[in-house]
Formats: structure tokens, C-alpha cells, sequence
């Protein structure tokens, strides 16, 4: 019986170690995955700003200016990119909608970032583009991979069009969870003016026609979650100018946009509370289930062992065992009683001394 129960536990203890490799790196790159529905909006204020004001074409001072992000997954162009590409794919519509104080339009920028749902590598696709410009992305954009790690990675910039090292600086604590954080610098750089302006009548080919350029730079900043690589705070310092042309007296340069912009506080703590609910998915894969299956393993291989050892060990009464202890003496055998197969001998007669001669 016990040599049956430690062959049970023997292959339970096998079967969970097993299953420790499995869930880290088969199952895990198969599970944790971005739905391809997702939708998300995310609001960033610089408070206060400068904005132009293009009726004099000067630059002035406002209390706040809004900036929206609406994020939204495309379900029906990730299952078709999906079938061509042979792996799962996540299609993202974004929109960044910058609002003055008076609630209008500053300027609207839409992209299609088109990525790899495990590993947030850019899958390049017919539609990917900003602001209906075609781009071919490298690196990431948005959101990191999954088990960030403490290095650097190249990140895309939706304003030049290219993409450039955003570096780690270090591991810090941002509302009660460990994350890592991440900067990027963006050089003054011209850049194309977007598409929809804010003054009706004026375009970007009517403004490139007068020899007026826009320039950008910015100094990114990203704290992220290491386990589900999701920033749970952004923070921009952010300029942008326009440059030259008939529209600035005497060839001159105007400041267009500046500010720190940050997450809205509301949006930060919503943001925490989704990823430390998410976390916990992605450390079941990596961490708690693998590792879990790991020492189960151990201990049932230890306690199959154990009942084999006792199982083999001699007990009491056995070859090899001590024989028990009695006063009886050794044992004569039964008594054969009288040989009836034979005749019986005469008793010997008595013999007798004799006196006489």
C-alpha cells in the first residue's frame, strides 16, 4: 500500500514540476495578451500655458489647457490584419484633441498603431499613419511590454515621425507600487503642421506657402509598471514655435504651445487602481502559479521518497530483524510416540548379583 501511494505521489510531483516551465513560457506569451476592444481615455492638463493667438500672431499666456487622449481598439481591422500576419494583433485609433481654456480646438492629431498583442512590437500594416500620414514604426508607443525590464528602449514620436532611446533612470515608488521611470528628449526638431488648424481658412499648405514652419521639442517622462509595462503616470515638457515666413513680422520666431503637461490627477488614481487589479493576473503566470507548482513538486518528490524508504525498511520478525525473545528453550519438535510398524523389543531382564560360588 505504501509502495502504491509513493508511485502516486512520484508522478504528481513530476506532473507539477513540469507544469512550472509551462506556465511561465508557454502558457504566459499565450495568455497575457491586449484585448483587441479596448477603449480608453486618458485627460492631461499644462496649467498655465502660452498659446498663440493667431489673430496677432503673438503668443500670450492662458490659465490651462486641456489635452485628451482617446484610445480605441479596433476589433474588426485586428482580426483582418491578424489572418495575414499569423499572430494576434491589436489595432489601436487614437485621437490627442488639445483644447484652449475657452474649450476650442487648438489642434487634433489621430494615429493607427498596429502591434504585436503579447510583445507590443510594431506589426506593420496597410493604415498604420499619424494624422493621415503613412509611418513605419520601431519600438514602442504607448504602453511597454509585459515584465518590463531596467533598460532602455526605443520609443516612437508621433510629432517627428521617428524614433529615439527613452532611457531608464531608475526604480522608484509612485503611489504605493514600484515602477520604473523612463525619459526622452526630443531636440528641436521641424515638424509638419497638423492637418486640421484651428482658424477657419487656414491650412498647412497655405501657411508652408508663406515660408512659416513648425518646430517641436519636449522632455517626456513615463512611470511604469515593471510587471504589465503600463504607465500609470506621463508627464510632457512641451514647446512648439513657428518659425520664419511672411507670417511673422520681420522673419521671426513665435511660441505656438508650452507647457508641463501632466495626468490629471483624477485619471492617475484610476489609472493605479486598473493596473495593481491587473498585476496580479500577469504574477499568477509568472510568478505565483510557476514557481508554487515548482515547490508543491518538491515537497510531494520528498514524501514519495520518504514512504518508498519505509517501505523497504525490514520490520520486526523478518530475515534480518531480531528474533523475538522466549524462556521456553529451542522447541524438541512433536514426539514421534511408539514405532507401531515393528515388534517390540523385550524388556532386558534384570540382572542379579550373585554370592555364591
Amino acid at each position: 500500500m505504501r509502495r502504491t501511494a509513493s508511485l502516486v505521489l512520484l508522478a504528481v510531483a513530476v506532473f507539477c514540476t513540469a507544469l512550472s516551465p509551462l506556465l511561465r513560457w508557454y502558457a504566459f506569451p499565450r495568455l497575457a495578451k491586449i484585448p483587441p476592444g479596448q477603449y480608453q481615455t486618458m485627460v492631461l492638463e499644462a496649467s498655465p500655458a502660452t498659446l498663440v493667438d493667431y489673430g496677432t500672431m503673438k503668443a500670450r499666456q492662458v490659465p490651462k489647457v486641456t489635452i485628451v487622449q482617446t484610445l480605441k481598439g479596433n476589433v474588426a481591422e485586428s482580426a483582418r490584419i491578424a489572418r495575414t500576419a499569423g499572430r494576434d494583433v491589436v489595432v489601436w485609433d487614437t485621437l490627442s484633441y488639445v483644447a484652449g481654456p475657452d474649450g476650442k480646438m487648438v489642434s487634433e492629431i489621430p494615429e493607427r498603431y498596429i502591434f504585436d498583442a503579447h510583445s507590443q512590437e510594431p506589426v506593420h500594416a496597410t493604415g498604420e499613419m499619424v494624422d493621415g500620414d503613412p509611418v513605419r514604426r520601431t519600438g514602442i508607443e504607448y504602453k511597454w511590454p509585459f515584465l518590463t525590464e531596467k533598460r532602455d528602449y526605443t520609443y516612437f514620436d508621433a510629432q517627428t515621425r521617428t524614433s529615439a532611446p527613452i532611457h531608464y533612470k531608475g526604480t522608484r515608488t509612485f503611489h504605493g507600487l514600484e515602477v520604473y521611470y523612463f525619459e526622452q528628449t526630443i531636440p528641436w526638431t521641424k515638424v509638419p503642421l497638423p492637418k486640421k488648424m484651428p482658424v477657419q481658412g487656414i491650412t498647412p499648405e497655405s501657411v508652408e506657402k508663406l515660408g512659416t514652419t513648425r518646430w517641436y521639442t519636449t522632455k517626456r517622462m513615463f512611470w511604469v509598471d515593471p510587471v504589465t509595462g503600463a504607465p500609470v503616470n506621463g508627464q510632457e515638457i512641451h514647446q512648439e514655435e513657428l518659425r520664419g515666413g511672411q507670417l511673422l513680422p520681420g522673419g521671426g520666431k513665435v511660441t505656438a504651445f508650452a507647457g508641463h503637461v501632466k495626468m490629471r490627477a483624477d485619471y492617475v488614481d484610476a489609472t493605479v487602481a486598473l493596473v495593481k487589479s491587473q498585476r496580479t493576473l500577469v504574477l499568477l503566470l509568472t510568478r505565483y502559479l510557476p514557481w508554487g507548482c515548482l515547490a508543491l513538486g518538491a515537497v510531494l518528490l520528498a514524501l514519495s521518497l520518504h514512504l518508498e524508504a519505509r517501505g523497504r525498511r525490514p520490520g520486526p520478525g523478518t530475515a534480518g530483524g531480531d528474533r523475538p525473545e522466549t524462556g521456553a528453550g529451542p522447541d524438541p519438535g512433536p514426539d514421534p510416540g511408539p514405532d507401531l510398524g515393528g515388534p517390540v523389543p523385550p524388556p532386558s531382564a534384570p540382572r542379579t548379583v550373585s554370592g555364591g560360588p
